[in-house]
């Protein structure tokens, strides 16, 4: 049985992740999509909130279950059981680093293989960081994100959930 982690911060879920898990869980027995919790960033949304939009972004993709950790990725997949670290890419920017990343995590545990795969087009430009933006100064995100969860990101992150000039 192929196992796999799916690692991400998912602070908001948008659809290149989507993308990526759906099409990775097309090439894994199980896939673990893992929320984890990254000292050194503060999310918009907790651990936990983020779990409930990815459950609800990805519903319906059977051989997927939804994490969250807290840790070394490599000692994750070890105590999953899984051999592979699945990754996406938008960019060189993005490789480069998780390219280092991939080193590391082999060092660290031989047994895990980092495959990366590449966005689709349409996603090249997206990441969690320009939709809190956009959000945040009320622009419109329906396409960014999954349309189950926009709702949520508005509420929470128009202009940082609070009411300026008697608008939320």
């Amino acid at each position: 049985m192929a196992i796999a982690v799916c690692p991400g911060s998912f602070d908001p879920v948008t659809m290149g992740h989507v993308d990526i898990v759906t099409r990775a869980s097309r090439l894994f027995d199980k896939v673990y999509v893992a929320v984890m919790k990254n000292p050194a960033k503060t999310p918009a949304f907790s651990a936990e909130e983020r779990k409930a939009l990815l459950s609800k972004a990805l519903k319906g993709i059977e051989n997927i279950e939804i994490i969250t950790f807290d840790g070394l990725l490599v000692d994750l997949a070890a105590e999953k059981d899984a051999t592979v670290i699945v990754k996406g890419l938008r960019a060189v920017s993005d490789y480069e680093y998780e390219f280092q990343m991939a080193l590391a995590n082999h060092k660290l545990n031989s047994n895990v293989e980092t495959v990366f795969l590449t966005t689709s087009s349409e996603n090249m430009f997206l990441s969690s960081s320009t939709v809190k933006q956009i959000a945040c100064f009320g622009g419109e995100i329906r396409g960014l994100v999954p349309d189950c969860v926009c709702e949520d990101i508005k509420e929470r992150l128009y202009l940082g959930g609070r009411v300026e000039n008697g608008k939320k």
